[in-house]
């Protein structure tokens, strides 16, 4: 039988006591916890800080789970998944909204087209599975940047292209639009990545309230805004729609 390696089970164990329970601990806390030395449970603090699976409060010094699992605990969901459970949802609001509906999901500093809907009408279209939006710009990249602390770290790394005249690039201008979107469940973007195009997405969660995706319906803005602003009806059908692909995915109403 093959034997085990011991640091990665004091390891995977301090990540148990750090998920459960009191979710911040001392140095102390954790070594008696686990029958560590001092030295050894910081040692390996260290390394799961370093690599983003654990964080430190500046101020108390006590320890924490960490963003980079959040991204981890989301990978079991297949995002072949996702869009099996996106697909009739997808389907009906694009019906319904007489516009192009994406599905997209953060994958290298950018957002991943998994899932595209045609606009219902005649015109010709070219299929956008596979192609990347950017973060800062668009509906979907806002929406996941916004719930997704893993995704709003690289954002805040990234550089952040100006597409448009509208498009906002300045970090303290976008944290208040991503504070806006937390606020009211939704993003949206006018004429900020290309123009004459607007959209709307919200969040898709999973069974631990964790975002794993983002849908959002893509027009023309002289189809889908009057008066300047997103049609009503097309912000709370894309909702809808997040909440329903959400509730497949087994989160609870929220």
């Amino acid at each position: 039988m093959a034997k085990h390696i011991q640091s990665l089970e004091r390891a995977a164990a301090m990540l148990r006591l750090l998920g459960g329970g009191e979710r911040r601990l001392g140095l102390s806390d954790i070594a008696s916890a686990l029958g560590l030395a001092k030295a050894t449970a910081h040692g390996i603090l260290r390394t799961l800080q370093h690599e983003g699976f654990v964080e430190q409060d500046p101020g108390s010094g006590r320890y924490q789970l960490g963003a980079e699992l959040l991204r981890l605990g989301t990978t079991y969901l297949d995002v072949h998944e996702l869009r099996a459970r996106a697909l009739v949802w997808t389907d009906d609001l694009a019906r319904s909204g007489g516009e192009a509906v994406y599905l997209g999901v953060v994958h290298q500093h950018g957002v991943l087209i998994v899932h595209h809907v045609f606009r219902p009408d005649d015109s010709r279209q070219v299929l956008e599975v596979g192609a990347m939006q950017p973060m800062h710009s668009t509906a979907l990249g806002k929406v996941l940047t916004a719930f997704d602390p893993v995704a709003h770290a690289e954002l805040v790394e990234a550089e952040r292209e100006a597409f448009t005249a509208r498009t906002l690039t300045g970090l303290p201008e976008i944290e208040r639009v991503l504070e806006l979107t937390r606020a009211q469940g939704y993003a949206t973007d006018l004429d900020e990545t290309w123009e004459g195009v607007a959209s709307v997405a919200a969040p898709i969660f999973d069974r631990h309230r964790l975002p794993v995706g983002a849908v959002g319906i893509t027009g023309a803005v002289e189809r889908v805004c009057k008066d300047g602003e997103l049609r009503p009806e097309l912000v709370a059908a894309v909702r809808d729609t997040a909440r329903s692909v959400s509730r497949d995915l087994g989160a609870k109403p929220f």
